[in-house]
């Protein structure tokens, strides 16, 4: 009895010895891995966004509306870091033909661009970022097809018909790796030179011509196959597409390694099987949502495989990274697994009709909740003409950010893995979760807490002009240098810089609107052997993206003819009306100017010499070695030995000569701040800004070495216009509407109970219309929504 006693506390030991360390909390296991992995996260914050456009269609010398939401990547509820958004539209090749700079405030922007009559005819791609979004991969920017339309110019490339020599295949082995003797998934892409997936049948075939497995895509092009490699052995995948073969290796096969299967249950579990070569070791399971940890596992390797088991509740909605460590806490093994979300914003929109006839009022309810209640939204709405070349849009704002947005390269008809939510569309969801291979970050950098350095800075205050300043004499950047940067005009705007070791200077411009010009320099006075380049704010990181030939058919030029006719008369009749732009604060960056001297007001002199002695008590004017200069009087006594800032239309003028060599009959008013200014780096004993009648430096001479160049600021938010018939003579009216986009609405917000309404009127534009919406809550919640209805006459 004592011999069984001592068997049972033997046997009792070495089942406590036994590795159950998956049952611990996730901070008793890789504390130095979660460390770091926050660290990264903290300081490596993902902005992800969505543009709203009003339509994907349009005929060159149309507006072009959208809306912008930005998000935080973790949480996808709006994020207030970045105050500028850069749109551009790109050609087939990848070239700029219209740029743009929209300003954002709580994670939310608007505005409109014109898309001028030198475009061609032809596809195009929208793309959106901030500056913080330089700083990772391209990938991840946002980006839209648009079609534009040129009456007056031919598509430059004609269709043509595809080639095998398009297609794109690729192999995705599970976890990374193809390892000697262990059995694998794979998954496969094929697309076409679009970027579509295709239909194909494939096989492996070995040295021995032999067939080791067959495959074909599932959906989209995408799908998987199994089969174990041996390193002793060569595989080719045999492609037959519309007639054709393709030949193509496979991924290299590892001698040793790691191979990582997961499969789903449908009793919402995970199985995460981890099979290996090399000897028995303790390795590690880490698994994280938008870079918030989730669950981190340990399993001993045993008779080469390790087995985890993941409840699907302790993951995050959308897309989760698997990540397996070995004992050396290296990472190994990756993929991802998607879990459809299941918050979201729920929009019920209708009309008060379902037929109009022309120039008649449509009145419109909107309501919204999330899973449980009503909530309030934030909401975009357009309502636009369906015809043969408008279709309707199908993007989604909550496929976006919680699918696409993750992923790299073309995603196919995204809403299908929402809408369905059967077995084939999880098996979808997760090929296409296969073929995305390793993911935004380097786990080595990770592990080496090493902190990422970044080039851009998130234009939090407003937009950022970066430059940098170079000494002409030694051709090195040049540090330790304050620069100026001023825009003419009757709006002062003015920023200072100091630049850093390697010459770079950051301008901070909080109100910068509109088109203008720049003026940047040092202090000539000074030195004036500085040089400085002015950067291009826009990105130029592009990734691979094709878009397919414009085909124009018989059957579009009629509408083709119409839109443009449209065009025309909405340029021609409602041309001012399309030009209202929303006022913007005005005030110069000093503020409330301490006084505002009206020259006009007073007795006009010949010289500034007697303006500035006669009129403005805040200043002495000395003329020491036949040069002037301003001592600024603040209580009596002077504020400083130097020169304030003087400021001519916004421009700074270290030579005080040229401001006294001045017509005053050109000046209309000085604003003057008897104070010391801290300007950034620079210490200013007061500020004097003169303003000409015309804008125009009131014929002063800019120093030559300063840089001047055209530069533009943020969108100014123009008004939409749409005309109200509410009276007979209104809708009598003879003035064509030919407006086939009725209503745009960027801040469609519902109130507590979830509740907005709205109208507007038809135009003489017979035939079907579709409403389209998207918004967002403070929550992170997503949402679209349609409805139609048709006008006659």
């Amino acid at each position: 009895m004592k011999k069984i006693t001592i068997l049972l506390y033997l046997l009792l030991l070495i089942v406590l010895a036994i590795p159950v360390t998956h049952a611990q909390d996730n901070a008793a296991l890789l504390p130095n891995m979660q460390t770091s992995f926050k660290q990264y996260n903290a300081n490596a914050l993902q902005e992800k966004l969505f543009v709203h456009t009003d339509k994907t269609a349009y005929t060159a010398g149309e507006l072009m509306w959208f809306k912008v939401y930005n998000v935080d990547g973790a949480t996808h509820q709006p994020i207030d870091l970045s105050k500028v958004v850069y749109i551009e539209v790109l050609d087939k090749a990848q070239n700029p033909v219209l740029q743009a700079k929209v300003a954002m405030k709580d994670g939310i922007g608007s505005g409109s661009v014109f898309l001028p009559v030198s475009l061609t005819t032809g596809n195009f791609i929208l793309r959106a970022y901030t500056a913080w979004m330089k700083n990772f991969s391209p990938d991840y920017y946002y980006y839209k097809k648009l079609s534009i339309i040129n009456p007056l110019k031919s598509p430059e490339n004609q269709p043509k018909a595809a080639t095998t020599d398009n297609y794109s295949v690729q192999f995705f082995p599970e976890g990374g790796n193809l390892v000697n003797g262990i059995s694998s998934t794979v998954g496969f892409k094929a697309t076409n030179q679009y970027g579509d997936g295709i239909n194909f049948k494939g096989f492996i075939i070995d040295k021995n011509n032999d067939t080791v497995a067959r495959f074909e895509p599932f959906k989209f092009g995408i799908g998987h196959f199994s089969f174990t490699p041996d390193s002793h052995n060569t595989y080719k995948a045999v492609i037959k597409i519309n007639g054709k073969t393709i030949q193509q290796d496979l991924p290299a096969i590892n001698e040793t390694g790691y191979v990582m299967n997961v499969k789903d249950t449908g009793s919402g579990q995970l199985i995460v099987t981890v099979t290996s070569n090399l000897p028995a070791e303790n390795i590690y399971l880490f698994i994280q949502t938008r870079g918030t940890i989730k669950k981190i596992e340990s399993e001993n390797i045993n008779n080469g495989k390790a087995t985890f088991t993941v409840n699907k509740n302790d993951l995050g909605d959308g897309i989760s990274q698997l990540t397996v460590f070995n004992g050396q806490q290296q990472a190994v093994s990756e993929r991802l697994f998607f879990k459809r979300p299941t918050s979201q914003l729920f929009i019920d929109a209708s009309t008060d009709q379902s037929q109009y006839s022309i120039r008649k009022k449509v009145n419109v309810t909107i309501s919204t909740k999330n899973n449980t209640s009503p909530v309030t939204a934030d909401m975009s709405l357009s309502i636009y003409h369906l015809d043969t070349l408008q279709h309707a849009d199908k993007e989604d704002i909550r496929n976006y950010i919680w699918l696409s947005s993750d992923l790299k390269g073309n995603i196919e008809s995204p809403e299908y893995y929402f809408k369905n939510t059967d077995a084939a569309a999880d098996e979808a969801a997760d090929n296409l979760m296969l073929t995305q291979g390793w993911r935004r970050f380097d786990w080595a950098e990770i592990i080496k807490n090493k902190k990422p350095a970044f080039k851009f800075l998130p234009e939090y205050n407003g937009p950022i002009i970066n430059a940098k300043i170079t000494n002409t004499i030694t051709n090195k950047p040049q540090g330790n240098i304050i620069a100026y940067l001023g825009i003419p005009g009757k709006m002062v705007q003015f920023s200072t810089a100091q630049s850093d070791s390697t010459g770079a200077l950051l301008f901070n411009m909080k109100e910068f609107y509109g088109p203008g010009e720049i003026v940047v320099q040092t202090n000539q006075l000074i030195d004036s052997t500085y040089h400085i380049d002015v950067m291009n704010p826009f990105s130029e990181q592009y990734p691979k993206i094709q878009l397919h030939d414009f085909q124009l058919t018989p059957v579009m030029e009629p509408l083709i003819e119409k839109n443009n006719l449209s065009v025309q008369v909405q340029n021609i009749y409602s041309g001012e009306k399309l030009r209202r732009f929303y006022e913007i604060d005005s005030s110069a960056f000093y503020g409330v100017p301490y006084k505002t001297y009206l020259l006009d007001n007073y007795t006009r002199f010949l010289t500034m010499e007697e303006v500035m002695r006669e009129y403005v008590s805040e200043v002495n004017i000395v003329h020491p070695h036949n040069h002037f200069h301003i001592r600024v009087l603040n209580k009596n006594s002077y504020l400083d030995e130097g020169d304030p800032l003087v400021l001519i239309d916004g421009i700074p003028f270290f030579d005080i000569d040229k401001l006294f060599a001045l017509n005053p009959l050109k000046i209309r008013k000085l604003e003057d701040m008897p104070y010391i200014y801290l300007l950034g780096p620079s210490y200013e004993a007061g500020i004097f800004s003169f303003t000409s009648y015309k804008g125009d430096l009131a014929g002063a001479e800019i120093d030559p070495h300063a840089v001047i160049l055209d530069y533009d600021g943020m969108e100014m938010r123009r008004q939409f216009y749409s005309p109200v018939y509410d009276t007979e003579a209104a809708q009598a009216s003879r003035l064509p509407d030919f407006r086939n986009v009725l209503y745009w609405e960027p801040n469609v917000i519902t109130d507590l109970k979830g509740k907005n309404s709205f109208s507007f009127y038809t135009s003489d534009e017979t035939g079907k219309y579709i409403g389209v919406i998207q918004g967002l809550t403070t929550n992170g919640e997503a949402g679209s929504q349609t409805f139609s209805f048709d006008v006659v006459k």
